[in-house]
């Protein structure tokens, strides 16, 4: 139940990611591919990877800590941290030792899992916490090192994938800046992208078996993503917009999960949201998960191309499967 004398700032935001860079034209050199084919066919022209030093709890703390400064709080004044991720150091989870290198000694911390989708979710989930007034002061983290779980001898996915992390820091504040969110998920194409569990059976005793084993790498259909991300993607938007009680043309931004140029295009052009509005780095990067929107958010932001009181309207989807939009405006003035 909300809080109507609380509403929702994003206050700052951060980013990190690895210094490693993979090209195109490195990737030529490790499976049957070339520059003008992957750009063309995904927008993608480079890819950080972290290496076999780096965490997925550094790469988030960096970028947390990078929001809460931007913000202008310390550390101590975060309530609540939320890591979405699918990439956990830890399968028991990553956000606690992401609280501890960052120093937020009075701050509780989870994970939460959706994918692509996940940091949407995460700023959903967030903004429960303030509405109901148990939390102030939220920051949620989207981090992902994908490149874990990559098979770097299949042309189709070892293209796609990213690591890096971003951040932004959630505030109560007496004017709600969250418009409107739609959430949604379909486990039916469950199959159409999955980081899958594969099981070997381990006989403990004569009539009790269990298993053991570990994950595959990533696997995907990509002509069913696309088509999923293409047709729900503007859907989920409308409702967002729906409930913002806004119209398409009132989005000064719009911030989609950077998957692949051509769902970014295909999207925009369904919501008849010009190419210049819409917020694309996925070149530089290539699909970051979780991380995706918020280090392209904060790019903007740093950039100065998204400005204070600017409204954006952000969209994730992926594995699950997983989408959602949440309708915001930037900053907290």
């Amino acid at each position: 139940m909300k809080n109507l004398g609380l509403g929702i700032a994003i206050a700052g935001s951060g980013s990190a990611t690895p210094t490693q860079v993979l090209s195109n034209d490195d990737l030529s050199r490790i499976v049957d591919t070339s520059d003008e084919w992957i750009s063309s066919r995904t927008g993608i022209k480079n890819r950080r990877i972290a290496s076999n030093e780096e965490s997925l709890a550094d790469l988030a703390a960096r970028a947390g800590q990078n929001a809460i400064a931007a913000a202008g709080l310390a550390a101590d004044d975060i309530d609540l941290i939320i890591l979405a991720t699918s990439t956990s150091d830890d399968l028991f989870g990553t956000a606690a030792r992401v609280q501890h290198l960052i120093g937020a000694t009075q701050a509780a911390a989870f994970d939460l899992t959706a994918a692509c989708s996940g940091f949407v979710f995460g700023l959903v989930t967030a903004s429960q916490f303030i509405y109901t007034g148990a939390y102030r002061n939220i920051l949620l983290i989207g981090a992902d090192i994908l490149s874990r779980w990559v098979d770097w001898n299949d042309r189709a996915t070892c293209i796609l994938f990213g690591d890096g992390a971003g951040a932004v820091v959630l505030q109560a504040s007496d004017r709600d800046r969250l418009l409107g969110f739609a959430l949604s998920s379909d486990g039916s194409q469950n199959q159409e992208l999955n980081l899958a569990y594969q099981a070997q059976p381990n006989p403990l005793t004569d009539n009790i078996t269990t298993s053991t084993g570990g994950y595959q790498a990533i696997t995907m259909n990509g002509r069913e993503v696309y088509r999923f991300a293409v047709a729900k993607v503007p859907d989920i938007i409308s409702k967002a917009l729906f409930r913002a009680n806004l119209e398409a043309s009132a989005i000064d931004w719009l911030l989609l999960h950077q998957a692949n140029q051509r769902i970014l295009d295909a999207v925009a052009s369904r919501l008849d949201i010009p190419s210049e509005k819409t917020i694309s780095n996925l070149a530089n990067y290539g699909n970051t998960s979780a991380a995706s929107i918020p280090i392209a958010l904060d790019e903007a932001v740093r950039s100065g191309k998204i400005k204070p009181g600017d409204t954006i309207a952000a969209s994730g989807f992926g594995a699950g499967l997983t989408w959602g939009a949440a309708i915001f405006q930037w900053g907290k003035e």
